[in-house]
């Protein structure tokens, strides 16, 4: 598995990460013991980089689900096998009767962090990103509220999700932001033209893009009406999914893509992508 810099942090993880969203989101999520096998072949394969949210749930009386099926994972691991691991969470977002709403007030971030703590079986958390942004919350509250959680040694890092340039400008001015987590894929490329692409680049920050495959759903039919993904896959001998991976990596080294899985097969794809070379003429006609 290659390694990539996650941002200005120090920590090398792997490129490709592990989205742990579709192991909890739906009724027809996999069993426990199946899920945590899951995330058991992710990390055999060489990924070290985990991605989940304490919105990762059914609704909230299943706040968590993801975050506790993550911490029991790893504590089934050997300590020296765990230690090398790392977990991106979030917070910010509930989930009331199934709905997705921010909730960036200070005494919310504060109790989500203490849980999220709970859930992951660890004393601090690597990467704690803001899920969203409340507008009815001032973002210097809800930043402020992380790094003061920072200074409180309880999250090592601070990242963002779904933020504009301006927005990014805005909290670096509060605290130091070393990830943004934004949408990105070949049906979604706004972070090509609204800028996010290009700055995190150029303040060094990791770029993490989420639903990088179309989405639970749209990941099955992915390449089924894009002729030029097909034959790419077919030259290649292998997914539309692993050229997608490989497509979304050309994109600059301080890209780590984080597809979700639900079965083993998926992740065993996904974590070949890093070892798929697509030669330049390849990637600028996906470009288009």
């Amino acid at each position: 598995m290659q390694m990539r810099q996650l941002g200005r942090t120090g920590l090398e993880v792997s490129c490709i990460g592990l989205g742990g969203m579709p192991l909890s989101i739906s009724d027809d999520r996999p069993f426990e013991a199946d899920a945590i096998k899951v995330i058991h072949r992710a990390i055999d394969l060489g990924v070290n980089f985990i991605d989940t949210a304490d919105a990762y749930c059914l609704d909230d009386l299943d706040a968590g689900h993801n975050e506790r099926l993550i911490g029991k994972a790893l504590s089934e691991l050997p300590a020296a096998k765990r230690q090398n691991i790392y977990v991106a969470t979030k917070g910010g977002l509930v989930r009331p009767g199934r709905r997705w709403e921010p909730d960036g007030s200070e005494k919310h971030l504060r109790e989500a962090c203490e849980a999220s703590l709970k859930n992951l079986r660890t004393d601090r958390i690597t990467l704690y990103q803001l899920h969203r942004i409340d507008p009815k919350a001032p973002l210097a509250e809800s930043i402020g509220c992380l790094k003061k959680l920072q200074e409180e040694g309880k999250i090592r890092h601070i990242g963002v999700s779904n933020f504009s340039v301006l927005e990014l400008q805005h909290a670096e001015t509060i605290a130091p932001i070393v990830s943004v987590q934004n949408q990105y894929s070949r049906k979604h490329r706004q972070p090509e033209t609204d800028g996010v692409l290009e700055y995190s680049r150029q303040r060094g920050m990791a770029f993490l893009p989420w639903s990088p495959l179309n989405g639970i759903k749209g990941s099955k039919s992915l390449g089924a009406h894009e002729p030029l993904l097909e034959s790419l896959a077919v030259a290649h001998n292998c997914s539309p999914q692993r050229v997608v991976l490989a497509w979304l990596l050309s994109k600059g080294p301080h890209v780590i893509p984080i597809p979700g899985a639900s079965r083993i097969q998926s992740v065993e794809d996904s974590a070949r992508a890093g070892d798929l070379k697509l030669r330049r003429e390849e990637i600028e006609a996906l470009n288009v």
